[in-house]
């Protein structure tokens, strides 16, 4: 499990990518004092990091160039500072990649893979997301729960992948229909009802029963 350390000063930020990162197979560690980042980063030893660069009492840049001087550990440079000079300077000085806020989830997410497969050679995003006993290894697309598995359809695996990272939150029907589908593709809205009934029928097969809950009105809810 690759660790990544999130380096933002901003708590409801930080707790959010975190939350991310975890969900995702990640091992997500953060800095909460901002006193000597840099060395606070090298002592952490992370296998990546995701640097704001609007820090209190220094500059991401300057904590990107003093960590790149002495570690060549990736560094993605996750900011508001949108601007093509910021970004100039930032890759110049050593970071790996940009990724400007607000930023969608899943797009930092493929950030996050790109980068690591570029410096370690190894695959995208963890294989293996698991929520309450259930695990769900999307590289071979199937589901195991207490030793039972099941294989999942390509779209049973989209459906419970996006709630399994979303855990705790209702994910709207168009939500899941923007993951599913291309968005200038008509679907009727009875394709998702009748896909989400298959997940559920093949989570039985494992013995899991309301795994998948619905909200009404509202979509679709894995707690």
């Amino acid at each position: 499990m690759r660790r990544l350390l999130v380096v933002e000063d901003d708590a409801h930020i930080r707790e959010e990518l975190c939350v991310l990162l975890t969900r995702n197979g990640y091992e997500a560690l953060a800095l909460t004092s901002f006193d000597d980042v840099a060395a606070q980063v090298l002592e952490a030893a992370p296998d990546l990091v995701l640097l704001d660069l609007n820090l209190p009492g220094v500059d991401g840049q300057y904590v990107c160039r003093e960590v790149r001087r002495r570690s060549p550990v990736p560094i993605i440079v996750v900011t508001s500072r949108d601007n093509d000079m910021d970004e100039l300077l930032t890759l110049s000085l050593g970071a790996d990649d940009f990724v400007p806020k607000p930023y969608n989830d899943q797009v930092l997410l493929a950030h996050v893979a790109s980068v690591l497969k570029r410096s370690y050679g190894e695959g995208a995003a963890a294989a293996e997301i698991s929520h309450g006993g259930v695990t769900l290894d999307t590289a071979r697309c199937r589901v195991t729960v207490g030793g039972q598995t099941a294989e999942l359809t390509k779209n049973e695996l989209k459906i419970l992948a996006l709630l399994m990272r979303n855990a705790g939150a209702v994910v709207s029907r168009q939500r899941i229909q923007e993951e599913l589908w291309a968005s200038d593709e008509f679907v009727d809205d009875n394709t998702l009802t009748v896909n989400v009934s298959h997940l559920r029928a093949t989570l039985a097969k494992v013995g899991v029963e309301d795994f998948v809950r619905t909200k009404r009105g509202m979509g679709y809810l894995v707690e």
